[in-house]
């Protein structure tokens, strides 16, 4: 006869299976796995919206920046507010096919005049701390510091600077293609403000402005 087990009998035995962790683990991996990716999306949208890296080529701006340099350049502050005066700013220059990057001597409604190493805006002398060093050197040797252009000139006529322009010099002023030559420039053509160095590390500083 053949035997019957029931629920009750001893020969009967019931198996309680672990709970798998693999597919928990999958989920960890992929919860990982979308966290990483939005974060690369955030910083890339947050660096095309707001920051954007800028390499330094040429002397014009010496003794402050040098070729090679990498910068942080802020896309948005201008968005907010006007450049202001000795801010460091990048701009397209559509004639050159390439961006420059000069200081802010003068905005709206300022007259400008540069007279060797002399520059006022309004009638009175600005004090360029940030070249000081480097005239007092020329000017112990008996040198201009400035030996290549002043303003107003036949480039760039009229010295007050037009609504919705900036007048813009680069800090090496013997070696610098600025708003002397290529004259005022507007707003529009304004990228952002040079705001960090970051490269060399060597030479990495926020810069003041």
């Amino acid at each position: 006869m053949e035997k019957q087990v029931h629920p009750d009998h001893p020969d009967h035995t019931e198996t309680v299976e672990e709970p798998s962790t693999t597919k928990k683990e999958k989920n960890e991996a992929l919860e990982w796995l979308k966290a990483i990716a939005i974060a690369v999306v955030l910083v890339l949208l947050i660096r095309w919206l707001f920051f954007a890296p800028f390499i330094v080529d040429g002397p014009s701006m010496q003794p402050n920046f040098h070729t090679g340099e990498r910068i942080i350049v802020n896309k948005i502050i201008y968005d907010i507010r006007q450049p202001k005066h000795g801010e460091v700013v990048v701009f397209h220059v559509p004639s050159e096919g390439r961006d420059f990057i000069k200081r802010v001597i003068g905005v709206p409604g300022d007259t400008v005049k540069v007279e060797g190493d002399t520059v006022t805006v309004n009638g009175k002398v600005i004090d360029e701390t940030y070249i000081k060093k480097a005239i007092d050197e020329k000017h112990n040797n008996n040198e201009l510091y400035n030996n290549e252009a002043d303003f107003p000139n036949e480039f760039v006529p009229d010295g007050t600077v037009p609504e919705g322009y900036v007048f813009v010099l680069g800090d090496n002023r013997s070696n610098s293609t600025d708003s002397r030559r290529i004259g005022y420039v507007p707003f529009k053509d304004i990228v952002g403000r040079a705001d960090l160095v970051f490269w060399p590390l060597k030479d990495m500083q926020f810069i003041k402005h």
